[in-house]
């Protein structure tokens, strides 16, 4: 199987070539991460009572270390790994670990032993694409037959689609008040644990028009085909706005919303406003939304890796040193870098 190394001479030649750019508060590449030829880094998770950095890739699980940078473990099939594709990684209120995988259904771990939910035992779909904790302890699954909620008391399952906008459930997220934001193919759903609620493009859910094209039109990403998210598919959109791929709820409750073409939009609870490469964004194709310690927002694209303090956007590009321009996950660590998970690898971004 793949190993994960370290790049270490790429990562010392980045770190002296921007060394002096990085004085200026730009984020950098500070080093970057190989986890094997043609391998996608799909999903990245932060344990801080492990100081582990969780990488899901096309072919397994890695645990990484974060006080050495050095592998800890490596899940595959063989380990009880459901299936090698993973989206999406997240650790419930009682210390599981959750995978999220590629027609495989959803994988927990703890403590060395392995346990996998299908459709049979009430999972909404094979196909797992998020996870987000709710204020009651409960774990909200994303799939792409409609939304899970899991209650870790009972292990019980109950399925949410029509309730949805769309059935395609890519972005979750739970605000302070434990209403729960889902990111659909078809707009942006929400449920305060009374009523459903949703939104659209006719909302002002993206941007208002589709002038602004990706930076790069290969993402990997197919949308004529289902399931298909290893090769680009023929006749791929470029452009729908209420195509949410990533949702995340900053500290001051406002609501992030990464769409497929209309940028990137932020939600107040009345009105949209919504960020493009006109802007300073990096890409039009939002796929991941993390916040750092001090508040600000970077955004994963299909043009790099944008930082957001409030007021401008700062990019990190190929040109920087990026892997490849699409970046799917990130991920904040304790010493307050970024992670970046992109089809060639992960790359630790900052501003040093």
């Amino acid at each position: 199987m793949p190993s994960l190394l370290r790049r270490l001479a790429f990562s010392a030649l980045l770190a002296t070539s921007l060394g002096a750019t990085a004085q200026d508060g730009k984020p950098v590449v500070l080093e970057t991460f190989n986890v094997g030829q043609n391998v996608y880094v799909r999903s990245l998770h932060l344990d801080q009572a492990e100081n582990t950095m969780w990488v899901g890739t096309s072919s397994g699980v890695h645990a990484i270390d974060l006080t050495s940078n050095t592998p800890k473990h490596t899940f595959t099939r063989d380990d009880g790994l459901a299936n090698e594709y993973v989206f999406a990684i997240s650790t419930d209120t009682r210390g599981y670990k959750w995978f999220g995988t590629n027609a495989g259904g959803a994988s927990t771990y703890k403590d060395g032993e392995w346990k996998t939910y299908f459709p049979m035992h009430g999972l909404a779909d094979y196909w797992i694409y998020s996870f987000a904790n709710g204020t009651d302890g409960d774990l909200w699954i994303g799939t792409w037959a409609g939304a899970n909620r899991f209650d870790v008391e009972t292990g019980e399952f109950t399925t949410y689609v029509k309730e949805l906008i769309n059935e395609w459930v890519y972005g979750l997220d739970v605000d302070a008040s434990g209403k729960v934001w889902f990111g659909t193919e078809g707009g942006l759903s929400m449920y305060d644990g009374q009523n459903w609620h949703a939104w659209t493009h006719e909302n002002g859910l993206g941007a208002p028009n589709a002038d602004d094209r990706p930076s790069s039109t290969n993402t990997g990403l197919g949308t004529r085909s289902r399931h298909d998210l290893s090769t680009l598919a023929a006749g791929m959109q470029t452009y729908n706005p209420n195509y949410c791929f990533a949702v995340h709820v900053d500290q001051d409750q406002k609501v992030w919303i990464g769409t497929w073409g209309g940028g990137v939009s932020r939600f107040d609870g009345s009105n949209f406003e919504s960020y493009t490469v006109k802007d300073g964004l990096a890409g039009t194709i939002v796929y991941s939304i993390a916040r750092d310690h001090d508040g600000v927002l970077w955004f994963g694209t299909n043009g790099g890796v944008s930082r957001y303090d409030g007021k401008q956007f700062q990019n990190i590009t190929v040109a920087d040193g990026l892997l490849d321009a699409n970046v799917y996950a990130l991920a904040v660590a304790p010493d307050g870098s970024i992670w970046a998970g992109t089809r060639h690898g992960v790359a630790r971004v900052g501003t040093k």
